[in-house]
C-alpha cells in the first residue's frame, strides 16, 4: 500500500508539473478598456467597435478592446492621468491636451493647421511629429497608437449668424480645457468658456454660454438644435484625434499584437473619418429640417487671418511653421 501510494503520489506530481508547463506556455491574454466622451450613434463609437473586432479577430481573441462610450470610465483628463500610470485604459482625445506634455503638438489642434485629409496623411511620415511622438511615450508614459481619426470640420454653433470674427466679440464659447483651444477660440473673436462635453446643453440652457464649436455629427447626437439656431461653417479646425493609450502597457504586448493594435486603429481611423466627411452633407439636412439656418457666407481668410494669433500667443508658430514645411503646405 506504501509503494502504490509512493507511486500514486509520484504520478500526481508530474501531472501537476506538466499541467503548471502547458499554462505558463499557454499564450497570455489582454485587455483594453478604451474610453470615449461620444455618445453611441457618433461614427466614432462604431469604428471604435469595428476597431475592437478587427483587433480580436487578428490576435485570436488574445487582446481584446472593451468601448465605453459617453465618458462611462470618467473624464478625459483623469483617464489621461491614469493612462500615464500604467493602466490598461485607452482614451479617444486630440492634440490638444497632449499640448500639455509636449507643448508644440497642439499645432496639430489649431486654427487652419491642415484642411484635408491628405494633409492629415502626410503628418504621419513628418519627422517633428514622429519626435513629439516618442517624447510622450519616453517622458510622460502616454503612446499614441493612431491619430488617423479625424471627426470632421469644427464650426460655430450660436443663435445668430457669424460672418468674421468681429461677430464673436463677446460670445461665450465652449472650449475644451486646454491652451490650444482657449487661445484658438479667443484669437478668432470669442471668449472662450472651459467645459466638459457633457455639460454644454444645460449649459446653453442655463445661458452660462453663448454657443458652442464643435462638428457636425455632434450637433444631433447632442439634440443642440433645441437650443441653437445657426451652423456657421468656419471650418476653423479639422479636428484629429488621437488613440492614446499607456507606453507601459503597450511595451508590455507582444510585437504582434502591437503591430495589430497600431495598423488596424488605423485602418478603422482612415475608414471612419471617410465615412464622417461624407455623412456632414447628410447632417447639415437633417439640422436644416430641424430649424437650424446653415450659415455659408464665412469669411474665411478673415478667420485664417485671426488663427495666426493663436500660434504667436502660445510660442509654437516656429513648431507650425517646420510641421508645414515637411508636409509641403
Amino acid at each position: 500500500m506504501k509503494k502504490l501510494a509512493a507511486i500514486t503520489c509520484a504520478a500526481l506530481g508530474l501531472w501537476a508539473l506538466g499541467y503548471s508547463n502547458v499554462l505558463a506556455q499557454a499564450p497570455k491574454t489582454f485587455t483594453l478598456k478604451f474610453n470615449h466622451v461620444l455618445g453611441p450613434k457618433e461614427p466614432y463609437h462604431d469604428g471604435f467597435l469595428k476597431w475592437a473586432k478587427a483587433v480580436e479577430q487578428r490576435t485570436n481573441g488574445r487582446l481584446k478592446i472593451d468601448v465605453f462610450h459617453s465618458a462611462q470610465l470618467g473624464l478625459e483628463e483623469d483617464i489621461i492621468e491614469q493612462i500615464r500610470q500604467g493602466a490598461n485604459i485607452g482614451q479617444n482625445t486630440d492634440a490638444a491636451r497632449m499640448g500639455n506634455y509636449v507643448p508644440g503638438i497642439a499645432v496639430m489642434n489649431g486654427p487652419y493647421f491642415v484642411e484635408t485629409l491628405e494633409e492629415v496623411a502626410k503628418l504621419r511620415k513628418a519627422p517633428t511629429v514622429a519626435k513629439w511622438q516618442a517624447e510622450l511615450a519616453t517622458k510622460f508614459g502616454l503612446k499614441v497608437v493612431s491619430f488617423n481619426w479625424v471627426q470632421g470640420y469644427r464650426h460655430f454653433f450660436t443663435n445668430k449668424p457669424i460672418k468674421t470674427p468681429d461677430d464673436l466679440k463677446g460670445l461665450r464659447i465652449r472650449t475644451p480645457p486646454a491652451p490650444i483651444w482657449q487661445e484658438s477660440i479667443r484669437a478668432l473673436g470669442a471668449v472662450p468658456v472651459a467645459m466638459a462635453f457633457g455639460e454644454m446643453y444645460p449649459g446653453l440652457q442655463q445661458r452660462a454660454i453663448d454657443g458652442v464649436e464643435l462638428v457636425y455629427n455632434n450637433i444631433p447626437g447632442g439634440r443642440f438644435y433645441e437650443v441653437l439656431k445657426v451652423a456657421n461653417e468656419t471650418r476653423h479646425i479639422m479636428l484629429i484625434n488621437f488613440e492614446v493609450v499607456s507606453a507601459k502597457w503597450f511595451d508590455s504586448l507582444p510585437k504582434e499584437y502591437q503591430d495589430a493594435l497600431v495598423e488596424e486603429a488605423d485602418r478603422a481611423g482612415e475608414e471612419t473619418s471617410h465615412q464622417i466627411l461624407r455623412l456632414e452633407a447628410e447632417v447639415e439636412q437633417q439640422l436644416k429640417s430641424r430649424g437650424m439656418t446653415i450659415n455659408k457666407d464665412v469669411d474665411l481668410a478673415a478667420f485664417r487671418k485671426a488663427g495666426e494669433k493663436a500660434y504667436e500667443v502660445l510660442k509654437i508658430t516656429d513648431a507650425k511653421n517646420a510641421v508645414h514645411k515637411e508636409i509641403g503646405k
